[in-house]
């Protein structure tokens, strides 16, 4: 599902060969329909967007950037799922404590320079917000390596683009 944001937009969208191999890997795991996904750092919303098209329920995307949030929810408007993708436009972190709804799929792409990527997944799996035995995604550049970390299940690379997959223990 294409997304084009104007020119000069403050955002680095998932090349569309790293969304294909993620959602293929997805596809073999997940049956799309009915999934309540939470795309955090929304971006562009076209993970969001792919999600929705894909039968996803409900696409929960948490933008800070005012202007990023104004486009997804344009966008969503536009490609007819706006009653699909809700827009929550404030910081990833104070949502992840504020949130009480749980999902079968937590995606993050975080900006790559982001002081606290590091510790995305023990702060999205410390919360009750992700079912048992469903993913939370980490998009991230080659320097981090989540292998070691105990709820680690795989990794996807698809050029410089890395995919770490946690799984929120039963």
């Amino acid at each position: 599902m294409g997304v084009n944001p104007p020119k000069g937009y403050k955002a680095r969208p998932t090349t569309d060969f790293a969304k294909e191999g993620l959602f293929n890997v997805l596809g073999n795991e997940y049956e799309f329909a009915d999934l309540k996904v939470l795309d955090l750092f929304g971006g562009t919303g076209s993970i969001g967007f792919e999600f929705a098209s894909r039968g996803a329920a409900l696409v929960d995307t948490v933008e800070m950037n005012s202007a990023n949030s104004s486009f997804i929810s344009r966008s969503a408007a536009s490609l007819g799922i706006a009653s699909i993708v809700n827009v929550i436009h404030c910081n990833v972190f104070d949502f992840l404590n504020l949130c009480t709804r749980r999902y079968d799929i937590i995606f993050a792409d975080p900006p790559y320079a982001l002081e606290d990527l590091a510790t995305l997944p023990d702060k999205v799996l410390s919360r009750d917000i992700l079912f048992p035995g469903c993913y939370f995604i980490l998009e991230h550049p080659q320097e981090y390596d989540f292998s070691n970390h105990p709820s680690f299940v795989k990794e996807k690379r698809y050029g410089n683009v890395h995919f770490s997959f946690f799984e929120k223990k039963i």
